[in-house]
């Protein structure tokens, strides 16, 4: 009965009724009017129509009503997290309001359209979906051309190319694409146009099958220039497929740099380079800088947003105290995928705030992004001129950097990891560090908080299922497996193995500066040195032994010391996945996708099909 009949009813019979029924129909009405009615659980997904390139980053929000868990699980095509046909999708962002990154996949799907939806964790049955249209990002239709035996006064077509990169760059429009066929090209390319929404991207690519170089060779660096640069205001354009090498200084000054854009814009994709030999040789840290790709957003409040970074490798850089790979500043929605960073003299990738790029603080910090499955290493200042054998260079370093997800990398024979801010009163926060291997990095595996008193820290941040082997094996300055700096608060780190050899160094906290700098639990300890001589520090003081350890952390109330048999650990390749008979299996604690993550380091389903997970990275 529906609650105005009910009405119509009690009223035409009342009078009619018993006084205990009359009694209890009262009370039945009073109970009713005064009970509120059952919130409904609804979803809503902003944008909700999207029309976007392929290998295209987009955000969307879901709005969660009508419940206290707002979560949602995130899914492309009915495939939560997606697939490499129809796009990936991260999970929410933390520190967000169900933000979500979504790759567009590399080639345009068939049918074009699919569905990005967001459905509620708390009612199932209630989601929200988005149409997103993929197209080709060029689509004018005209294709110019430039090769080495071309000259800049022909027409640029096929049979008759240009000579060089930068005539092209000042001809083309909106929607236009240049191949460029293979050969070296000894030229500084600076681009003056942008693509737009209505006509697409301006690309420039390599002609199919072939490579073209663009080489620095003798080139003057004027103040930071790229090799490729974009100074102002720029969107939609790609750069793909060229080698880009061999641009060096020894001047005070100069930063020579592989693929510079500084400024704001939208709609950049720097795809399947290879950038290398970028180098400044100078041996004093406010001297030397060089990069191999560098995004400053030193505008606001418009940014450098909707960036992709995918299957470029970089290598061979000297790059003196910058990075390889710099977002830095108002950089925002950005992913780095699938990249191969190595043989670099400082920092691999690098998120970066606070550094006063931006000309407003609030808009000056790397943030909402998505760093997934890059391989990088041997990333080491012990041969960077300026740091004269001392071990520092971080292979992923977000420095004051907020809200990304760094999950599924391979980073190994390196220096450490890092999450931490080198800004006094700023940190790095929300960062998700999930189902990574990271081993033989020679500092530390992976390190947390500032490294001074006088500097900032760490969090918000979470670090759960990663592996970690045979790590801080530098001499005596090697620290182990996990480090706690200055100013770390409000810090999870869960589900992670920790396999120290040599040191016997498992957890380094060395500094006071916060009284519970993170919250440690469920993770597998192992070293070869034994339970009872493994070593620890926590706020300050060392500690051998691993129950003396959790006696005074009041930490790990549910952690083991026990090998986790990996695979091989023996010869090269190693393997870090763990036996069946593992402790690791099946004895972490299920913190739900949105911490764990979808896909485990292999590309497995996170949780087994009974909600159990694994320590580390790898899923059985």
């Amino acid at each position: 009965m529906k609650s105005r009949d009910f009405v119509y009813f009690v009223k035409l019979g009342f009078a009619q009724m018993t006084f205990v029924t009359r009694v209890t129909v009262l009370a039945l009405l009073a109970a009713g009017l005064s009970a509120p009615l059952a919130a409904q659980v609804s979803v809503t997904i902003s944008p909700s129509l999207v029309t976007m390139a392929t290998m295209a980053t987009q955000s969307f929000t879901a709005t969660v009503t009508g419940s206290s868990n707002t979560a949602v699980t995130w899914q492309v095509n009915g495939v939560t997290g997606g697939n490499s046909t129809n796009g990936l999708l991260s999970t929410t962002v933390l520190g967000t309001a169900n933000e979500a990154l979504y790759l567009g996949p590399s080639a345009v799907p068939s049918p074009a359209s699919v569905s990005v939806t967001a459905i509620s964790q708390a009612d199932p049955t209630k989601s929200a979906t988005a149409t997103v249209t993929i197209h080709l990002p060029s689509r004018s239709g005209v294709t110019y051309y430039v090769a080495p035996s071309g000259i800049d006064t022909n027409t640029g077509t096929l049979s008759a190319p240009w000579r060089t990169i930068q005539h092209a760059a000042n001809t083309v429009h909106a929607g236009d694409t240049v191949q460029v066929e293979g050969g070296t090209y000894n030229e500084i390319v600076t681009m003056k146009t942008s693509g737009n929404a209505t006509q697409g991207y301006i690309t420039f690519t390599n002609y199919p099958g072939q490579t073209p170089i663009v080489d620095g060779t003798g080139l003057s660096v004027g103040g930071q220039t790229g090799l490729f640069s974009m100074v102002g205001t720029f969107n939609y354009i790609i750069i793909q497929g060229f080698e880009i090498r061999n641009f060096s200084s020894s001047t005070r000054g100069k930063v020579p740099v592989g693929i510079d854009f500084e400024g704001a814009g939208s709609n950049i994709e720097i795809l399947n380079n290879h950038v290398h030999n970028i180098v400044q040789t100078l041996g004093s840290c406010s001297a030397a800088n060089a990069l191999a790709i560098a995004l400053y957003g030193n505008q606001a409040p418009a940014s450098i947003n909707n960036v992709t970074l995918s299957g470029n490798e970089i290598d061979h850089n000297t790059t003196g105290c910058s990075e390889n790979v710099s977002f830095d500043g108002n950089v925002q929605y950005f992913v780095m995928a699938n990249n191969l960073v190595h043989d670099g003299d400082n920092i691999g990738l690098d998120n970066i705030g606070f550094e006063g790029v931006s000309p407003n603080v609030s808009y000056d910090q790397a943030r909402d992004g998505w760093v997934f499955q890059n391989t990088i290493y041997n990333i080491s200042s012990t041969t960077n001129p300026v740091y004269h054998n001392s071990v520092g260079a971080d292979a992923y370093y977000c420095d004051g950097c907020t809200r990304i997800i760094v999950e599924r990398n391979l980073i190994h024979d390196s220096d450490l990891s890092e999450m931490a801010s080198e800004h006094s009163g700023h940190t790095s926060s929300y960062v998700m560090f999930r189902n990574n291997v990271i081993y033989r990095s020679l500092y530390v595996g992976l390190s947390i908080g500032g490294y001074a008193s006088k500097v900032g820290g760490t969090d918000h941040c979470v670090i759960v299922n990663n592996t970690m082997w045979n790590d801080g094996t530098f001499g005596s300055s090697g620290l182990g497996e996990i480090q706690i700096q200055y100013y770390a608060t409000n810090n999870t780190i869960e589900n992670n193995i920790a396999y120290a050899t040599t040191t016997g160094y498992l957890l380094y906290d060395f500094t006071s500066s916060s009284p519970q700098p993170a919250a440690l639990d469920y993770n597998l300890y192992y070293s070869t040195v034994g339970a009872a001589s493994s070593h620890w520090d926590w706020q300050g003081k060392a500690i051998t032994g691993f129950s003396a350890y959790k006696t005074a952390s009041a930490q790990d109330a549910h952690s083991q010391f026990a090998a986790p048999q990996y695979v091989n650990i023996t010869t090269a390749p190693y393997n870090l996945d763990v036996l069946s008979t593992s402790p690791a299996v099946n004895a972490g604690t299920n913190l739900g996708s949105s911490t764990v993550g979808v896909l485990d380091y292999a590309g497995n389903p996170r949780v087994n099909g009974s909600g159990q997970i694994n320590i580390g990275a790898y899923e059985q």
